[in-house]
């Protein structure tokens, strides 16, 4: 597809697998990708200038693909994503995989659905295990985002902005969202959260990426070391809910405080492991007192040298290391993906929070806004 545009400084030159030290300005491209219901779809390239380029399309504010460099300079797609727009759009029901997208209005599950604020009970459509998950059967990830690039001299950003219509999916109050994605020269990955609303609601945003450190075409994540900054996290009910309980992590297959290869006890004989078919599930960030970004989790691939550093403003991260994928989704690099093909790292506040008040609050009211960060940081490790 031809580049329709160029947006900001324009680049003098380009990262590319030679292992060669890229060098050039931080730029962003567009190119149409397909249409949504007459609706245009564009898809925008994000370049640092020094190796790391990151595709983002307006329809569910997708990251399609992160190229990073690994220790030897070559630059290589760390996430999973269809490579064209008929693979999101087709990717639906039980089978949904989110690749990529803005999740909202509520990340997450819901339990049945249904909510009550104030004294009004708010229903949601159920899409898992009778449950709502990712804000029901039309979230934000099947949304056309209104798109602006944002730029900087030492960034390059994209702004996207939604206003989702009072009552749509059951949720209460129009609420204004705006997401900007940045990119700068540390290859560091920046994603804002914001969001407004005219009357009393819930909200929790998130980003849906699958990582895959030694590359999107790579066989699985295993291998790869994960440390959590949790000493403990939320079990669930066979439905994949929160029990309500804070469990601590240690002695269990969750303790992740320490570099753990993520295959290392996946198949433990483990109630919450085989009713997720591995891990699906929400740890407490050790927080303490701060209030600003603090560092989530920390991933690396021993193969390519790759790090991924996830630092955020929430409360959770949500790890999901794709149990349910069976080869039927062909990637962009035509590589079927299947169990264990990449992790997430979904952070958030913690699920069916507006029916556990024992957990941090989701209710965002008029004249409040809500604000979240999460930065996702690559790295190579030190041999």
């Amino acid at each position: 597809m031809a580049i329709a545009g160029v947006v900001g400084l324009a680049a003098c030159g380009s990262a590319t697998d030679t292992g060669d030290e890229p060098v050039g300005a931080p730029s962003i491209t567009d190119e149409a990708f397909g249409q949504v219901g007459g609706t245009p779809v564009t898809r925008y390239t994000l370049d640092n200038g020094r190796g790391m380029r990151v595709r983002i399309l307006n329809y569910g504010g997708i990251i399609q693909s992160i190229d990073v460099p690994d220790r030897d300079g070559t630059a290589g797609n760390v996430v999973l994503g269809f490579p064209d727009l008929d693979g999101y759009l087709n990717n639906t029901g039980d089978a949904k995989t989110y690749f990529g997208a803005i999740i909202g209005r509520y990340g997450n599950r819901i339990a049945k659905g249904a909510f009550s604020l104030n004294g009004a009970r708010h229903q949601i459509p159920v899409n898992n295990n009778g449950n709502s998950l990712h804000g029901g059967t039309a979230g934000f990830d099947s949304k056309v985002w209104r798109a602006t690039p944002a730029n900087a001299s030492d960034s390059v950003g994209l702004k996207l902005e939604y206003v989702s219509p009072a009552g749509e999916m059951g949720y209460p109050g129009a609420l204004t969202t705006t997401v900007t994605y940045t990119v700068d020269r540390e290859n560091q990955l920046r994603i804002d959260y914001h969001a407004t609303t005219d009357a009393p609601t819930v909200v929790n945003l998130t980003n849906h990426s699958y990582f895959n450190l030694a590359g999107e075409d790579a066989l699985n994540i295993y291998d790869q070391k994960l440390t959590i900054n949790a000493d403990s996290y939320t079990p669930t009910d066979s439905t994949q809910i929160p029990t309500g309980q804070i469990t601590p992590v240690k002695d269990t297959p969750f303790d992740f405080t320490s570099p753990t290869p993520i295959g290392a006890r996946i198949t433990a004989n483990d109630p919450q492991l085989l009713l997720a078919h591995g891990y699906d599930h929400n740890w407490v960030i050790n927080r303490g007192n701060e209030t600003g970004l603090v560092q989530a989790a920390k991933a690396e691939d021993p193969q390519t040298g790759r790090t991924l550093t996830v630092s955020t403003t929430e409360p959770g991260v949500q790890v999901y290391t794709s149990n349910f994928l069976e080869g039927a989704f062909t990637g962009t690099s035509g590589h079927s993906y299947r169990q264990g093909a990449g992790f997430t790292m979904e952070t958030q506040h913690f699920p069916d929070s507006p029916n556990q008040p024992s957990f941090p609050s989701t209710t965002l009211n008029p004249g409040q806004s809500y604000d979240s960060t999460t930065v996702f940081a690559f790295g190579v490790a030190v041999s």
